[in-house]
Protein backbone atom coordinates (compact mmCIF):
# COMPACT_ATOMS: atom_id res chain seq x y z
CA UNK A 1 0.00 0.00 0.00
CA UNK A 2 2.49 2.37 1.21
CA UNK A 3 4.47 1.52 -2.37
CA UNK A 4 1.89 2.18 -4.39
CA UNK A 5 0.76 5.42 -2.48
CA UNK A 6 4.74 6.64 -2.97
CA UNK A 7 4.25 6.09 -6.74
CA UNK A 8 0.93 7.68 -7.13
CA UNK A 9 2.68 10.73 -5.22
CA UNK A 10 5.88 10.01 -7.89
CA UNK A 11 3.97 10.23 -11.08
CA UNK A 12 1.74 13.02 -9.32
CA UNK A 13 4.79 14.89 -9.16
CA UNK A 14 5.89 14.39 -12.32
CA UNK A 15 2.99 15.47 -14.35
CA UNK A 16 2.58 18.18 -12.00
CA UNK A 17 6.35 19.51 -12.96
CA UNK A 18 5.92 18.85 -17.06
CA UNK A 19 2.77 20.80 -16.71
CA UNK A 20 4.80 23.67 -15.29
CA UNK A 21 7.46 23.84 -17.52
CA UNK A 22 5.66 23.59 -20.68
CA UNK A 23 3.20 26.32 -19.51
CA UNK A 24 5.92 28.27 -17.98
CA UNK A 25 8.08 27.55 -21.26
CA UNK A 26 4.61 28.44 -23.79
CA UNK A 27 5.11 31.99 -22.21
CA UNK A 28 7.33 33.54 -25.18
CA UNK A 29 5.47 32.02 -28.18
CA UNK A 30 2.32 33.18 -26.45
CA UNK A 31 3.98 36.60 -26.96
CA UNK A 32 4.94 36.58 -30.09
CA UNK A 33 1.33 35.71 -31.13
CA UNK A 34 -0.03 38.32 -29.48
CA UNK A 35 2.55 40.77 -30.65
CA UNK A 36 1.36 39.99 -34.58
CA UNK A 37 -2.06 41.59 -34.01
CA UNK A 38 -1.44 44.05 -30.92
CA UNK A 39 0.97 46.49 -29.31
CA UNK A 40 3.10 45.26 -26.78
CA UNK A 41 1.43 47.57 -23.46
CA UNK A 42 -2.12 46.62 -24.61
CA UNK A 43 -1.17 42.75 -24.49
CA UNK A 44 0.23 43.46 -21.22
CA UNK A 45 -2.51 45.59 -19.48
CA UNK A 46 -5.07 43.50 -20.77
CA UNK A 47 -3.24 39.88 -19.56
CA UNK A 48 -2.76 41.83 -16.08
CA UNK A 49 -6.24 42.87 -15.43
CA UNK A 50 -7.90 39.41 -16.82
CA UNK A 51 -5.70 37.03 -14.35
CA UNK A 52 -5.60 39.66 -10.91
CA UNK A 53 -9.33 39.83 -11.31
CA UNK A 54 -9.75 36.40 -11.81
CA UNK A 55 -6.93 35.72 -8.72
CA UNK A 56 -8.71 38.62 -6.65
CA UNK A 57 -12.69 36.78 -7.20
CA UNK A 58 -10.96 33.49 -5.63
CA UNK A 59 -9.19 35.11 -3.30
CA UNK A 60 -11.71 37.28 -1.64
CA UNK A 61 -14.66 36.27 -3.46
CA UNK A 62 -14.32 32.25 -2.88
CA UNK A 63 -11.71 31.52 -0.41
CA UNK A 64 -12.60 35.09 1.92
CA UNK A 65 -9.14 35.77 2.72
CA UNK A 66 -8.69 39.30 4.42
CA UNK A 67 -7.84 42.28 2.52
CA UNK A 68 -4.16 43.63 2.78
CA UNK A 69 -3.45 46.48 5.76
CA UNK A 70 -2.03 49.73 5.00
CA UNK A 71 1.45 48.90 5.39
CA UNK A 72 1.20 45.84 3.04
CA UNK A 73 -0.32 47.92 0.30
CA UNK A 74 2.62 49.61 -0.34
CA UNK A 75 4.65 46.45 -0.33
CA UNK A 76 2.30 45.24 -2.89
CA UNK A 77 2.30 48.31 -5.00
CA UNK A 78 6.19 48.61 -5.05
CA UNK A 79 6.56 44.49 -5.54
CA UNK A 80 3.96 45.18 -8.29
CA UNK A 81 6.18 47.84 -9.92
CA UNK A 82 9.37 45.34 -10.31
CA UNK A 83 7.51 42.25 -10.46
CA UNK A 84 4.90 43.26 -13.35
CA UNK A 85 5.28 46.61 -14.44
CA UNK A 86 9.31 46.78 -15.27
CA UNK A 87 9.89 43.49 -15.44
CA UNK A 88 7.01 42.61 -17.97
CA UNK A 89 6.75 45.44 -19.65
CA UNK A 90 10.49 45.24 -20.38
CA UNK A 91 10.27 42.08 -21.20
CA UNK A 92 7.19 42.30 -23.86
CA UNK A 93 8.86 45.63 -25.64
CA UNK A 94 12.24 43.34 -25.94
CA UNK A 95 10.20 40.30 -27.23
CA UNK A 96 9.49 42.11 -30.23
CA UNK A 97 13.19 41.88 -31.41
CA UNK A 98 13.88 38.42 -29.80
CA UNK A 99 13.02 34.82 -30.42
CA UNK A 100 10.56 33.12 -28.35
CA UNK A 101 12.95 30.25 -27.65
CA UNK A 102 15.85 32.98 -26.48
CA UNK A 103 13.00 34.50 -24.46
CA UNK A 104 12.59 31.43 -22.32
CA UNK A 105 15.87 30.73 -22.21
CA UNK A 106 16.51 34.27 -20.54
CA UNK A 107 14.10 33.33 -18.05
CA UNK A 108 15.88 29.94 -17.25
CA UNK A 109 18.79 32.08 -15.67
CA UNK A 110 17.19 33.95 -13.31
CA UNK A 111 18.06 32.42 -9.91
CA UNK A 112 21.86 32.90 -10.94
CA UNK A 113 21.10 36.33 -11.90
CA UNK A 114 19.00 35.99 -7.93
CA UNK A 115 21.87 35.03 -5.85
CA UNK A 116 24.62 37.96 -7.79
CA UNK A 117 22.08 40.54 -6.70
CA UNK A 118 21.93 39.52 -3.25
CA UNK A 119 25.40 39.02 -3.10
CA UNK A 120 25.86 42.56 -4.28
CA UNK A 121 23.19 44.12 -2.12
CA UNK A 122 23.23 41.92 1.35
CA UNK A 123 27.18 40.74 1.29
CA UNK A 124 26.01 36.99 0.53
CA UNK A 125 29.29 35.13 0.10
CA UNK A 126 29.81 34.40 -3.79
CA UNK A 127 31.40 30.89 -3.96
CA UNK A 128 33.24 29.27 -7.00
CA UNK A 129 30.46 27.66 -7.58
CA UNK A 130 28.37 30.40 -8.18
CA UNK A 131 30.94 31.94 -10.38
CA UNK A 132 31.20 29.00 -12.85
CA UNK A 133 27.49 28.66 -12.78
CA UNK A 134 27.00 32.53 -13.70
CA UNK A 135 29.93 31.82 -16.79
CA UNK A 136 27.87 28.77 -17.97
CA UNK A 137 24.63 30.41 -18.06
CA UNK A 138 26.09 33.68 -19.52
CA UNK A 139 27.82 31.61 -22.24
CA UNK A 140 24.86 29.80 -23.16
CA UNK A 141 22.77 32.48 -23.74
CA UNK A 142 25.76 34.10 -25.93
CA UNK A 143 26.09 30.97 -28.23
CA UNK A 144 22.23 30.08 -28.29
CA UNK A 145 21.48 34.42 -29.92
CA UNK A 146 24.69 34.05 -32.30
CA UNK A 147 22.61 32.29 -34.63
CA UNK A 148 19.40 34.35 -34.22
CA UNK A 149 21.01 37.54 -34.35
CA UNK A 150 22.56 36.67 -37.48
CA UNK A 151 19.76 35.87 -39.14
CA UNK A 152 17.54 38.74 -37.70
CA UNK A 153 15.43 36.60 -35.33
CA UNK A 154 17.18 38.78 -32.37
CA UNK A 155 18.70 42.24 -32.08
CA UNK A 156 21.72 43.55 -29.88
CA UNK A 157 18.74 46.19 -28.30
CA UNK A 158 16.70 43.55 -28.07
CA UNK A 159 18.41 40.94 -25.93
CA UNK A 160 19.63 43.98 -23.88
CA UNK A 161 16.52 45.20 -22.58
CA UNK A 162 15.26 41.67 -21.96
CA UNK A 163 18.46 41.45 -19.66
CA UNK A 164 17.36 44.49 -18.17
CA UNK A 165 13.95 42.72 -17.51
CA UNK A 166 15.55 40.01 -16.02
CA UNK A 167 16.98 42.11 -13.42
CA UNK A 168 14.16 43.94 -12.20
CA UNK A 169 12.52 40.35 -11.88
CA UNK A 170 15.02 39.25 -9.63
CA UNK A 171 15.10 42.82 -7.63
CA UNK A 172 11.82 41.85 -6.87
CA UNK A 173 12.10 38.21 -6.12
CA UNK A 174 14.51 39.79 -3.57
CA UNK A 175 11.99 42.09 -2.32
CA UNK A 176 9.38 39.94 -1.71
CA UNK A 177 11.87 37.83 -0.15
CA UNK A 178 12.76 40.62 2.41
CA UNK A 179 9.37 41.78 2.87
CA UNK A 180 6.97 40.26 6.02
CA UNK A 181 3.76 39.29 5.10
CA UNK A 182 2.57 38.04 8.02
CA UNK A 183 -0.01 35.87 6.45
CA UNK A 184 -1.48 37.45 3.65
CA UNK A 185 -2.42 34.90 1.42
CA UNK A 186 -0.37 34.32 -1.87
CA UNK A 187 -3.14 34.66 -4.32
CA UNK A 188 -4.22 37.86 -2.50
CA UNK A 189 -0.68 39.17 -3.04
CA UNK A 190 -0.17 37.67 -6.73
CA UNK A 191 -3.98 39.21 -7.42
CA UNK A 192 -3.06 42.63 -5.86
CA UNK A 193 0.31 43.01 -7.30
CA UNK A 194 -0.60 41.77 -11.01
CA UNK A 195 -3.38 44.40 -10.52
CA UNK A 196 -1.42 47.18 -9.32
CA UNK A 197 1.56 46.56 -12.19
CA UNK A 198 -1.36 47.18 -15.15
CA UNK A 199 -2.51 50.10 -13.46
CA UNK A 200 0.90 51.50 -13.23
CA UNK A 201 1.33 50.54 -17.24
CA UNK A 202 -1.57 52.62 -18.17
CA UNK A 203 -0.07 55.75 -18.65
CA UNK A 204 2.02 54.08 -20.96
CA UNK A 205 -0.59 52.39 -22.86
CA UNK A 206 -2.07 55.62 -23.08
CA UNK A 207 1.21 57.33 -24.32
CA UNK A 208 1.77 54.94 -26.98
CA UNK A 209 -1.58 53.72 -28.08
CA UNK A 210 -2.48 53.34 -31.89
CA UNK A 211 -5.60 52.41 -33.22
CA UNK A 212 -3.84 51.09 -36.43
CA UNK A 213 -1.41 49.10 -34.96
CA UNK A 214 -4.46 46.86 -32.90
CA UNK A 215 -6.11 44.34 -34.28
CA UNK A 216 -8.77 42.65 -31.72
CA UNK A 217 -8.88 39.56 -33.47
CA UNK A 218 -7.65 35.34 -32.76
CA UNK A 219 -3.81 35.94 -32.31
CA UNK A 220 -4.63 38.61 -29.84
CA UNK A 221 -6.78 36.98 -27.64
CA UNK A 222 -5.32 33.67 -28.06
CA UNK A 223 -2.45 35.14 -27.06
CA UNK A 224 -3.53 37.72 -23.78
CA UNK A 225 -5.76 34.57 -22.75
CA UNK A 226 -3.06 31.72 -22.92
CA UNK A 227 -0.80 34.37 -21.25
CA UNK A 228 -3.88 35.40 -18.57
CA UNK A 229 -4.98 31.92 -17.64
CA UNK A 230 -2.25 29.03 -18.54
CA UNK A 231 0.82 31.28 -18.00
CA UNK A 232 -0.23 33.39 -15.35
CA UNK A 233 -2.34 31.42 -13.26
CA UNK A 234 -2.01 27.86 -13.93
CA UNK A 235 1.69 27.83 -14.30
CA UNK A 236 2.08 29.50 -11.13
CA UNK A 237 -0.43 27.08 -9.32
CA UNK A 238 1.82 24.45 -10.56
CA UNK A 239 4.70 26.08 -9.03
CA UNK A 240 3.62 26.77 -5.88
CA UNK A 241 2.43 22.59 -6.14
CA UNK A 242 5.96 21.72 -6.26
CA UNK A 243 7.22 23.82 -3.67
CA UNK A 244 4.70 21.77 -1.56
CA UNK A 245 5.62 18.59 -2.57
CA UNK A 246 9.11 18.88 -3.00
CA UNK A 247 10.20 21.72 -1.76
CA UNK A 248 13.56 20.78 -2.45
CA UNK A 249 13.95 19.82 -5.79
CA UNK A 250 11.22 22.36 -7.55
CA UNK A 251 13.73 24.55 -9.13
CA UNK A 252 14.83 21.25 -11.17
CA UNK A 253 11.70 21.63 -13.56
CA UNK A 254 13.43 25.11 -14.43
CA UNK A 255 15.52 23.42 -16.42
CA UNK A 256 12.90 21.76 -19.06
CA UNK A 257 11.72 25.09 -19.37
CA UNK A 258 14.42 26.15 -22.14
CA UNK A 259 14.33 22.73 -24.49
CA UNK A 260 10.24 23.11 -24.42
CA UNK A 261 10.64 26.97 -24.85
CA UNK A 262 12.58 26.41 -28.13
CA UNK A 263 10.45 23.60 -28.89
CA UNK A 264 7.06 25.33 -28.67
CA UNK A 265 8.55 28.05 -30.85
CA UNK A 266 9.95 25.91 -33.40
CA UNK A 267 6.77 23.96 -33.79
CA UNK A 268 3.96 27.39 -33.31
CA UNK A 269 6.57 29.86 -34.85
CA UNK A 270 9.09 27.79 -37.07
CA UNK A 271 11.92 29.41 -35.27
CA UNK A 272 15.03 27.86 -36.21
CA UNK A 273 17.42 25.08 -33.74
CA UNK A 274 20.40 24.49 -34.75
CA UNK A 275 23.26 22.82 -32.97
CA UNK A 276 24.10 26.85 -31.82
CA UNK A 277 21.07 26.20 -29.89
CA UNK A 278 21.65 22.61 -28.44
CA UNK A 279 24.48 23.54 -27.05
CA UNK A 280 23.63 26.59 -25.82
CA UNK A 281 20.76 25.34 -24.12
CA UNK A 282 22.81 22.71 -22.52
CA UNK A 283 25.21 25.02 -21.07
CA UNK A 284 22.54 27.23 -19.10
CA UNK A 285 21.22 24.02 -17.71
CA UNK A 286 24.49 22.75 -16.95
CA UNK A 287 25.21 26.32 -14.83
CA UNK A 288 21.45 26.00 -13.58
CA UNK A 289 22.37 22.24 -12.37
CA UNK A 290 25.66 23.28 -10.65
CA UNK A 291 23.84 26.34 -8.72
CA UNK A 292 21.25 23.81 -7.50
CA UNK A 293 22.99 21.07 -7.03
CA UNK A 294 25.62 22.64 -4.40
CA UNK A 295 23.89 22.86 -0.77
CA UNK A 296 26.33 25.21 0.63
CA UNK A 297 25.91 27.88 -2.52
CA UNK A 298 23.66 30.52 -1.26
CA UNK A 299 21.49 30.91 -3.76
CA UNK A 300 19.46 28.00 -3.06
CA UNK A 301 19.72 28.68 0.65
CA UNK A 302 18.13 32.20 0.00
CA UNK A 303 15.27 30.72 -2.52
CA UNK A 304 14.80 28.15 0.68
CA UNK A 305 13.92 31.34 2.31
CA UNK A 306 11.03 32.42 -0.41
CA UNK A 307 10.14 28.62 -0.52
CA UNK A 308 9.40 28.47 2.89
CA UNK A 309 7.54 32.16 3.15
CA UNK A 310 5.16 30.48 0.19
CA UNK A 311 4.71 27.38 1.98
CA UNK A 312 3.59 29.11 5.15
CA UNK A 313 0.37 30.95 2.94
CA UNK A 314 -0.08 27.91 1.05
CA UNK A 315 -1.55 26.03 4.04
CA UNK A 316 -3.34 28.73 4.76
Amino acid sequence: MTKNTNNSMTWKTISIGFTFSVLWASASTATKIGLHAAQPFVISVSRFFIAGLIMLVVTHGIKRNRMPTKSEWKQLMIFGLLNISIYLGLYIVAMQNVSAGLGSLFIAINPVMISFISAGLFGHRITFINIISLGLCIAGVILAALPLLQNSYATTGGVLIMAASMLAYSLGTIYFMKRKWRNLHILTINGWQTIFGGIFLLPLLLLTYKQSQNSFDINFWGGTLWLAMPVSIGAVLCWLKLLKITPLSAYYWLFLCPIFGFCISNIVLHEPISLYTFWGVLLVIAGLFIVQRFKNAPAPQGQLVSQKKLLSKIKR
